[in-house]
């Protein structure tokens, strides 16, 4: 009895416990979809205000958004092409490692170039855009090329999957016309027609009356010469034939 209540006390705790890691793993789970979320929507928030400025206006602070927002566009593509491509190719985990270290500079610019922008020094910023230039084109041509280098492997892979698959349709292309070289290349024999009805000669309507023998008056006159046809005659009523249950016609008598 006492091994009972332990395990049931063993079964209950464990119970618990898998219910408690649950619990945690869903708690954690929607913290992260929601830190997701509210990222995305602050990244979009910015991005549209920065949009906003290097439309709206002119001058440092119009240029200084429009280093941004390209620096950001730049690097975000750049991001989900290696990520999407490294899900198929192993390869690219030392792009992605090369990515990350670029990363860590691209952040450094935009973090300079947020503060930049709430700078009063419109002439002290003004010195500093001929290198947060080259900085963001340095940082941004080297994002592109290796998204266009990752882009470019990509496709050669699909390029020769789709030759190699070309190949085995042709091959089994083949493979099913192999009658034409077992037969010297002829068609196939094709099925029998169904015989035309109304032809005179062949087979129809009348044919197979043919080839069945006569019954009655016209077959038993012209028994003694075969093949020869006969004339149709009316039936004589003297020569009718007598049955069982008819009666002999008896001759009249004359007084």
């Amino acid at each position: 009895m006492e091994a009972v209540i332990t395990i049931l006390a063993l079964l209950f705790f464990a119970f618990v416990a898998l219910g408690v890691y649950v619990s945690v793993k869903a708690v954690r789970a929607a913290k992260r979809g929601v830190e997701r979320t509210v990222t995305q929507a602050r990244r979009t928030v910015e991005e549209t205000a920065l949009r906003a400025k290097s439309y709206g206006q002119t001058g440092v602070a119009g240029e200084l958004a429009q280093l941004r927002l390209k620096l950001r566009t730049s690097m975000r593509a750049t991001q989900d092409t290696l990520n999407a491509g490294a899900a198929q190719d192993a390869s690219l985990s030392e792009s992605l490692a090369l990515f990350r270290r670029l990363s860590a500079h691209a952040h450094e610019l935009d973090e300079e170039l947020g503060r930049l922008e709430r700078e009063p020094d419109r002439g002290k910023v003004s010195s500093l855009m001929p290198g947060l230039r080259e900085r963001t084109e340095r940082i941004t041509h080297s994002a592109e090329s290796l998204r266009w280098a990752a882009r470019d492997r990509a496709q050669k892979f699909s390029d020769d999957d789709l030759d190699a698959l070309s190949a085995q349709i042709d091959m089994e292309a083949g493979a099913l016309r192999h009658w034409s070289a077992a037969d010297g290349g002829t068609e196939p024999a094709a099925w029998p027609k169904a015989p035309e009805t109304g032809a005179v000669g062949q087979a129809g309507p009348d044919a197979g009356a043919q080839n069945r023998p006569e019954t009655g008056p016209q077959s038993e006159a012209g028994a003694g010469a075969p093949g020869r046809p006969q004339a149709i005659s009316a039936r004589d009523p003297r020569q009718q034939t007598a049955y069982p249950w008819q009666k002999t016609a008896r001759p009249e008598t004359t007084n």
